[in-house]
This record gives structure tokens, sequence and C-alpha cells, in this order.
């Protein structure tokens, strides 16, 4: 009798193991993890499902408020976006990847000052594994910004971390062309068309400029060729268009 009990104890004990829910941090983490994952392929009721789950283990998990705020911005509610960034940067001041993505989402909303803000503090963490990419949204800002030495200098730093970042390359050609540096834009030109498979409206009316400058009929053909074919109804082909009309 007494060993029939002692074994039934272990038995019960041995169940328990296997049947003890998750400990909270892990559970939390779980959550966040699904949640992402719906997030990434664009199912916002699951995301916000396993988010709600996430916040009652632990509401004040910057983590937790970033993700919410990554699905009301997709979902369009850009007040409830807003408030679920500065939450999650105001508990966690060195969230790099927080901020960035609340600096993506200002810079959508045309708030370039506010989003260049945010960035500043970005490239500072020299451990965040997306620095580049920070720099190059830091250029773009202060392209908008109509700071052209600034993101000029953005780029650059960029292009030291990643030095085939096809954005950064291609936005330091276009702002040595303007500059008068025709030398200068094809290098970073030169390095662009290597690191891209197809290259973007943009790129081709670069080239497109690039050879007039250089007065080689056979690349502009060749760019404006492509330019007509792959983006018709692009805004660069309207330029392209445009300038044969007034030359």
């Amino acid at each position: 009798m007494l060993l029939a009990l002692a074994l039934g104890g272990c038995v019960t004990q041995t169940e328990t193991v296997f049947t003890d829910p998750p400990e909270p941090e892990k559970a939390l983490q779980q959550r966040v993890e699904l949640a992402r994952k719906y997030i990434g392929e664009g199912d916002w009721e699951n995301a916000k499902r396993n988010l709600k789950q996430a916040a009652k283990i632990d509401p004040d998990n910057a983590e937790v408020h970033e993700a919410f705020a990554l699905v009301y911005q997709s979902t369009g509610e850009t007040e409830l976006a807003e408030e679920n960034f500065k939450k999650a940067i105001r508990i966690d001041r060195s969230f790099s990847r927080a901020r960035n993505n609340y600096a993506a989402f200002l810079y959508s909303q045309g708030e370039y000052k506010a989003a260049e803000e945010q960035l500043q503090e970005v490239v500072k963490d020299s451990l965040y594994n997306a620095r580049p990419q920070a720099f190059v949204n830091l250029g773009l800002c202060r392209l908008q910004l109509e700071d052209t030495a600034g993101a000029q200098q953005a780029f650059e730093r960029a292009l030291t971390m990643d030095r085939t970042n096809r954005v950064a390359l291609l936005e330091v050609a276009e702002l040595r062309f303007q500059a008068g540096d025709v030398d200068g834009a094809e290098r970073y030109y030169g390095v662009y068309r290597t690191a891209v498979r197809q290259q973007s409206a943009r790129g081709l009316w670069l080239g497109v400029r690039l050879a007039q400058a250089r007065g080689d009929l056979n690349a502009e053909g060749s760019y404006s060729m492509a330019l007509r074919n792959l983006y018709p109804e692009s805004a660069e082909y309207k330029a392209y268009e445009q300038a044969q009309r007034g030359s």
C-alpha cells in the first residue's frame, strides 16, 4: 500500500512537469515572436490577439508596444501607432529598433524633422545591427529638409559600413551630379549598377543624364530605351520626354 502511494506520487509529479505553463518571460517572448510572424504575413488580427496576451503578462514591455505600433501603422490607425511607438521608447530609451521604426512612421507622415531627431539617436548606437540602414534613413530625411551636405554625409557613413548599399550609392551619385561633379557621380553610379540586378527608374534617369554629360550617345540610347520599356509611367520617364521636347 505504501509503495503504491509512493509510485502514484511520482507519476503525479512527472505529469505536472509536462503540464506546467511556461515561465511568464518565456510565454511573453513566444507571444511577441508569434505576433511578429503574423505582422510579416499581414495577419493583423492574429498579431493583435497574441500581443493582447503578451500585454496581460507584462503591460510595460517595450517590444509589445513596438509591435502594436507596427500593427496600427499598417492598419492606418496612426494615432494608436504613434502612442505605442512613444510608449516603447519611453519604457526603453535604448531601444534603437523601435526608434528606427518610429522614424520611418514619422517620415511617412511628412514629419521629417521629428524623424531626423529620432534617427540621430539611433545612429549613435554602435551595436545596432541595422545601423547602416539608419544612416540611409537619416540621409533621406535630410534630403527632404534640403540639407544636401548633411544628407551626403549620412549616406557616406552608411557606405563605410555597407559598401554596396544601393540606396546610398544612388543618392550620393545623384548629389555629386547635382553639384557638377560628373566624375564623382560616375564612380558611385558605376558601383550602384554592379550592386543591382535591375536599375530603378531613378537610376536609369541618372544614367541618361550622365551619358548626356559625357556625350555618349550609345549609353544614352540604352538607358533611355530601358527607362521607356520598364517604367513608361514613371515621373523619370516623363522628365526625360520633357527634356527631349525642350532640347
